[in-house]
C-alpha cells in the first residue's frame, strides 16, 4: 500500500518533498534583495523553496513554514511544525531560546560506549529518550512499519489540533540563520579506569630488641 495515498493519511503529501527540498539558495527573481535566501516552504503548493518576497506575492494566504540552520543543517521551529504535523518521538533541541528539530539525518560521529539513547534508524546518540533524531528518520520508520498502529494515522490532523497549545511559543527569539552552535550530543565519558593499581601499604621493619 502506498503510504502517501490520501485514504491512509499516514503522512501529509508535503512531508517527503519538504525533506528533499534544497534551501538557502539565492532567489532567481529577487537575487539583489536583502532577504533573497530561499528558506520558506509552502505546504499548500508543495513546490520548491522560496524567499521572503515570493511569499508576499505568491503565497500570501497559504500555509508556509520557515526553515533555519544550525551548524549548516536545516532545522524547523517546533512552534511552527507541530501545528501541521505530529512530531512525537523526534528529538528536539534549543537554539537561541527556540526549540527546534532537524529535518534530516546528520553525519554520525562515532558514539562512545554507554550511550543511553539512540535513533532507531541511523543509530545517532540522542540527548533524551526519543525514537528518532530527525523528521527524515521518522519518515523512514513510518515506511518500514507500513500502517503500524504505533504511528499515528492522522499526523497532519494531530498537528493542527495543537494550534492553541503552541501559540504561546510564538514570541520565542528568532534563530540566527547560519548559527554555528554545535548541536551534536556530547559523548558520555567512559567509566573510570581501573588501570591504576592500588599500591600496597608499606610495612615498617620491626625494631630490634
Amino acid at each position: 500500500m502506498d503510504l502517501f495515498q490520501q485514504d491512509t493519511m499516514l503522512v501529509p503529501p508535503w512531508f517527503e518533498p519538504l525533506l528533499t527540498t534544497s534551501f538557502f539558495n539565492v532567489c532567481r527573481v529577487h537575487g539583489d534583495a536583502a532577504r533573497s535566501e530561499c528558506n520558506m516552504f509552502c505546504l499548500d503548493c508543495n513546490e520548491d523553496a522560496f524567499c521572503f518576497y515570493c511569499r508576499s506575492s505568491r503565497h500570501k494566504d497559504h500555509r508556509v513554514i520557515q526553515i533555519r540552520r544550525s551548524s549548516y543543517h536545516d532545522v524547523v521551529r517546533v512552534s511552527e511544525i507541530q501545528k501541521v504535523l505530529d512530531i512525537s518521538g523526534v528529538q528536539t533541541y534549543v537554539i537561541n531560546s527556540a526549540r527546534v528539530l532537524f529535518l534530516n539525518e546528520r553525519p554520525q560521529p562515532k558514539s562512545g560506549k554507554g550511550v543511553a539513547h539512540i535513533c532507531e534508524i541511523c543509530g545517532r546518540s540522542l540527548l533524551d529518550p526519543f525514537r528518532f533524531c530527525s523528521l527524515g528518520c521518522k519518515l523512514v520508520g513510518i515506511k518500514r512499519k507500513g500502517d503500524s498502529k504505533k504511528e499515528t494515522s492522522t499526523m497532519e490532523g494531530i498537528g493542527m489540533s495543537r494550534r492553541l497549545v503552541c501559540s504561546r511559543h510564538e514570541q520565542e527569539e528568532e534563530l540566527r540563520e547560519g548559527s554555528q552552535q554545535d548541536m551534536y550530543p556530547a559523548t558520555p565519558s567512559p567509566p573510570a579506569s581501573n588501570a591504576r593499581r592500588r599500591k600496597g601499604i608499606p610495612h615498617r621493619a620491626p625494631f630490634g630488641s
